[in-house]
This record gives structure tokens, sequence and C-alpha cells, in this order.
């Protein structure tokens, strides 16, 4: 009898731990299903979303129509400022600079505004055949037509009775293309721009130099102005993101009175 129950728990014990056994291996082979089935899904997302992904834009495609022709310009200038302004003004004995710009930058908005002596663009009309500049140079016309060099810098440069020369340079090596007197000013005209030269006590470099504190760029305009009976300088400068920040600047005291960036 004791033999028997020996036997009969022995028994239950082998079929228990067989159980046990089974139910391992159904856990683990049900676990090793789920690990393969996730594995192979892992595997095929692999495969697709590298499918699924887009180059972002290029910068340059991200500029309006205005940015993309201020950095063409920029990009092809090697003389700046402050070199086509020395350029420009040594073109006319006691010459002092009233107005400076880099062609091809903003120019509809330039055409828009009144030039400070009233006569029009710095490009207009010659001057009659052989007038010559206070400085000995007179009217010059070199071999290579203006705009076929690249970036031009148009600079008018006024005598102490306020005639205005305009003086083109090369933005790329800083030679004179042309010097001359511009023929359609009239006394009034001349008297306008004297007498604003009289009043600016601070110089177009120095009104460059205040803009360019205030937004790092470069200075792609200078102009004499007047703003409500108050000679200014209107300075442009394009900052890296090839937005145009136009200043006023009060020509007796370097105090900017007006700034406004151009989104365009």
């Amino acid at each position: 009898m004791n033999s028997a129950s020996s036997r009969s728990r022995t028994l239950k014990t082998v079929g228990a731990l067989g159980m046990a056994a089974a139910t391992a291996m159904l856990m683990t082979g049900c676990g090793q299903s789920s690990d393969s089935a996730t594995s192979a899904a892992t595997s095929e997302a692999a495969k697709v979303l590298p499918q699924q992904q887009t180059t972002s834009p290029s910068a340059s495609a991200q500029l309006t129509e205005d940015q993309q022709e201020r950095k063409k310009v920029l990009d092809a200038t090697k003389v700046t400022f402050d070199d086509a302004a020395t350029a420009a003004t040594g073109e006319v004995a006691g010459g002092k600079l009233v107005d400076l710009d880099l062609e091809g930058v903003d120019d509809d908005d330039k055409d828009q505004s009144p030039s400070p002596t009233g006569s029009g663009s710095p490009t207009g009309s010659a001057s009659p055949s052989g007038t010559a500049s206070p400085s000995g140079t007179g009217t010059s016309s070199p071999s290579a037509s203006p705009g076929a060099e690249g970036p031009v810098w148009v600079a008018e440069v006024a005598e102490k009775d306020g005639t205005i020369h305009t003086v083109r340079i090369n933005a790329v090596d800083g030679k004179v293309i042309e010097a001359r007197v511009d023929a359609d000013q009239n006394a009034d005209d001349k008297k306008q721009t004297a007498d604003r030269l009289a009043q600016a006590t601070q110089t177009p470099q120095q009104a460059a130099k205040v803009a360019t504190e205030k937004k790092k760029g470069k200075v792609t305009s200078v102009g004499l102005d007047d703003n409500e009976g108050n000679v200014i300088w209107q300075v442009d400068v394009v900052g890296s993101d090839w937005k145009r920040t136009t200043f006023d600047i009060d020509a007796k005291n370097d105090t900017i009175v007006r700034e406004e960036t151009d989104n365009d």
C-alpha cells in the first residue's frame, strides 16, 4: 500500500513537471514569434521611411526676386562703398559726394525717389561735348560700354557751387568708367545742392558707419536728401538675409530718425 502510494505521487510529480515544461515551451515559442514579427515589421518600415523623406528647399529658392537680385549683384561686387566714394570724389577737384548707388540693387525704388539735386537720376543725359571737369579729366568715354563690365557704382559729386558731376565706377576693379558734368542743372538746382552740403556737417561715410553699426551688412546706397526741412543722409544696408534696411540719418548729428526694412 505504501509502495502504490509512492508510485502514484511520483507519477503526479512527473506529470506536473511535464505540463510545466510544455507550458514554458509554448510561451517561449509565442515570444519568439512575436519578436520575429516585430523585427520583420521594423525592417520593412526602415525600407519605406527613407523614401518618404523629402529634402528641404535650397536657401536661394526661399529668397524673393528682389533678394535674389541683391545677392547676385553683391556677390559680384568687389569694391566697397568707401572705396567707390574715394574714387568718385577724386574725379572732381574739391568735390563732395552727395549720392552713391550700386546699380542693379533696388533700382526701381531709386527711380521713384527724387535725386538730391532734383535733376533726375544720375544716369541722365550727358553733358555737351568738350565740357571739362575741374580735375581736368574732361568727359571720358572708355572703350568698354557701361554695364558690360559688371556691377557699377554711380556717384554724384558736387563742386562748391553745387554743380553736379556723375561718376561711374567699375564695382569689380574700381576703375572709373565715366566722369561728366550733368547738363540738365539750373541755378536753383545748384543752389539747393550747395545749401544742403553746407548744412551737412556729417560725411556720407560717417552716416554709413552709423547705419552698419545698427545693422550688419553692406552699404548699397547713400544719398543727401531733405526730410521735412531737415537735411539727412539716406543709407541703404543689405544684410546677410539679403533684405534691405533704409536709414534716414540726421546729417548734422548722426542721429537715426527713421529705419525701415523691406522684406521683399
